[in-house]
């Protein structure tokens, strides 16, 4: 599920901003970051992984870089398999 579903699943802006700040962030950030207006820095992406119950997954949040982030996540069940380009 990306973020922006997921926020909008609970129930209440009561449950949004406590998620967030179970994150370590505000909900105002964590929207920017669903709309993609700013980035998902890496130790948020754990954070709203972890927060989620994983419905949220942090590759989804740094899809360019999250092999070089955390290399020990490639193979991982769910995860995007990385396509090679021939050349």
């Amino acid at each position: 599920m990306d973020l922006l579903a997921y926020i909008k699943s609970l129930p209440t802006e009561d449950a949004r901003q406590a998620f967030a700040a179970r994150a370590g962030s505000t909900i105002g950030h964590v929207r920017n970051v669903a709309y993609g207006y700013k980035p998902c820095g890496p130790e948020l992406a754990v954070s709203l992984e972890r927060e989620s119950g994983r419905q949220v997954r942090r590759w989804n949040l740094r899809p360019h870089d999250w092999r070089r982030i955390w290399p020990e996540l490639i193979g991982t069940e769910g995860a995007p398999v990385e396509i090679t380009r021939a050349g």
